[in-house]
């Protein structure tokens, strides 16, 4: 399977840099119109048989964008959400102290174990997401599937199909509206591309 995975468009909170978890259903900005413009102009040729995304605002316009240019329906999907920030949710990262500040550098720094404040894991994202990949191979073994989620759901899905420690997370960086690609064979996986962000240079 050949797993093109999205990274929905810019929200005025990433401008801002508040926490933008699985509670805050924003929407895209104008400027992530555009880029979710220019997401379905370069995959427009691009022979997809599915379209997968998070049920989220900020990633379900996303895919409906590119749906409408790659004919595909989009498919909603629970278990691509965002990681649940809990407490953090909408908060300002300059806003942290304490141990919301120690939670969410700890969750930046890799360690996958610790939740955020009443929120999830990366281990819990893991969990889910895997679910979800386990799906998409029983049904698109040998098609290309699209999948449109966020910062932390594509990088927990990057490690764990590379057989990477979730720990990496925190090397990785995933710019919105960015192409992440994959190939998923019996063999083994491949990464193809990591957060090409050549079509939004146009």
């Amino acid at each position: 399977m050949k797993l093109i995975l999205i990274r929905h468009g810019e929200t005025e909170w990433n401008k801002q840099r508040r926490i933008q978890g699985c509670r805050s259903d924003t929407r895209l900005s104008q400027k992530g119109l555009e880029e979710a413009d220019r997401l379905a102009a370069a995959l427009r040729n691009e022979r997809v048989d599915a379209i997968y995304s998070s049920p989220l605002k900020r990633a379900a316009e996303t895919a409906q964008i590119i749906s409408d240019a790659c004919k595909v329906k989009v498919q909603l999907v629970n278990e691509l959400r965002e990681i649940d920030a809990g407490a953090l949710d909408g908060l300002f990262e300059t806003e942290l102290t304490g141990t919301y500040e120690t939670a969410w550098r700890e969750l930046g720094s890799g360690d996958a174990s610790i939740s955020l404040p009443g929120g999830e894991s990366l281990l819990d994202v893991a969990k889910r997401t895997s679910w979800a990949i386990d799906r998409l191979l029983e049904r698109h073994a040998d098609g290309t599937v699209l999948v449109v989620a966020h910062l932390l759901v594509n990088l927990v899905m990057v490690c764990q199909l590379l057989g990477t420690d979730l720990s990496r997370v925190s090397h990785l960086r995933l710019a919105p509206a960015s192409i992440t690609i994959l190939e998923l064979t019996t063999q083994g996986n491949s990464l193809l591309l990591l957060n090409d962000t050549c079509h939004l240079q146009h």
